[in-house]
């Protein structure tokens, strides 16, 4: 299946003297999508993406970032273009780049660990979406090597792949299913991590990262696991906490899930093997457009923030200062 490169050129000028013209080239099936579920029109989105762009161009504390469409709707149609939502949303997610480098920083395919981990099957998406459009993350949690990787490098790997697909506007309307096999999950998994980076990871995910995020599945989740998957249950929204499920067992996701889209190995059409090599190569097409994204700046006041040690309060009280309510004319 080949993959469809969205844009190939990255321009951190946060007020470029002009921008790529935009046109929306998807099937009359995502149209209808973004309509129903987003409110989007051509003239909506036209109006939102001008207003945002001259938001930022004002923006006192944002140094370089991205203005381009694909990036600028990944904002948009996550919040349902509230241009509010959507600016803060960018706010906080420049923020925390910085604000936790060891987790969204050099998200480099050619590193080494990281390739490593990507070889293993630990997570990749598979290459068909399903009905819905939706883009399906398959990871297995047993693949994950604990004596060798730490829960950074895990973040990373998760923080890698979520950028590489982000310009997809198919998932951006649509949005993801996270699909995970526990069968071999081990108790080292759980002892890579701290409960404050838990509950860090879990704000960021749910206020600060750009993503629909449809479903989470687990399958097979060991008895051990359960107090860890109460904990980050606990710390989610009511609304995500909706979205997770947990199955005893393959026979019980088909119900949710077409085993036809799975791996081979699980009862699908392509082999394991082949869906990381896919993967692996739209890595390295859009290597150097996820590493631009560290050049992308906000000033922010560290002395407010505990550099390695921040809370979820933090974020969201705002700690890049009392921006909130920049207008735009």
């Amino acid at each position: 299946m080949a993959y469809h490169i969205v844009t190939d050129k990255i321009d951190l000028n946060k007020a470029p003297e002009s921008y790529a013209p935009y046109t929306f080239n998807l099937s009359d099936k995502f149209k209808i999508v973004a309509q129903d579920e987003l409110r989007e029109d051509d003239d909506m989105r036209e109006n939102a993406l001008k207003q945002f762009r001259e938001w930022i161009a004002k923006h006192p504390l944002i140094r370089k970032c991205r203005t381009d469409a694909p990036f600028l709707l990944r904002f948009l149609r996550t919040k349902k273009f509230s241009i509010p939502a959507a600016t803060e949303m960018l706010e906080k997610y420049l923020t925390i780049r910085q604000v936790y480098p060891n987790w969204f920083f050099k998200l480099d395919i050619n590193d080494p660990d990281l390739e490593a981990i990507i070889d293993s099957g630990y997570l990749y998406p598979l290459p068909e979406r399903d009905e819905k459009g939706r883009k399906i993350m398959f990871s297995n949690a047993g693949k994950f090597d604990t004596s060798r990787f730490t829960s950074s490098q895990l973040i990373q790997v998760h923080s890698l792949v979520v950028e590489t697909l982000q310009d997809e506007e198919e998932s951006q309307i649509s949005g993801y299913i996270h699909l995970t096999d526990d069968s071999e999950l081990n108790i080292g998994f759980l002892s890579i991590w701290s409960f404050a980076d838990i509950r860090n990871l879990a704000h960021c995910a749910q206020n600060s990262l750009p993503i629909r995020q449809k479903e989470n599945h687990f399958v097979n989740l060991p008895s051990f696991a359960n107090k860890l998957s109460e904990f980050i249950l606990s710390v989610l929204s009511e609304k995500l906490r909706n979205r997770v499920f947990v199955h005893r067992g393959w026979d019980e996701l088909k119900a949710k899930i077409d085993p036809k889209l799975l791996p081979k190995e699980y009862g699908g059409t392509v082999p394991e093997a082949e869906c990381i090599a896919m993967f692996k190569k739209q890595l390295k097409e859009r290597r150097d457009i996820v590493l631009a994204l560290d050049e992308m700046e906000i000033e922010i006041n560290k002395s407010s923030i505990p550099w390695a040690d921040s809370t979820d309060a933090d974020i969201a009280s705002g700690v890049i200062g009392s921006f909130r309510k920049l207008e735009v004319d």
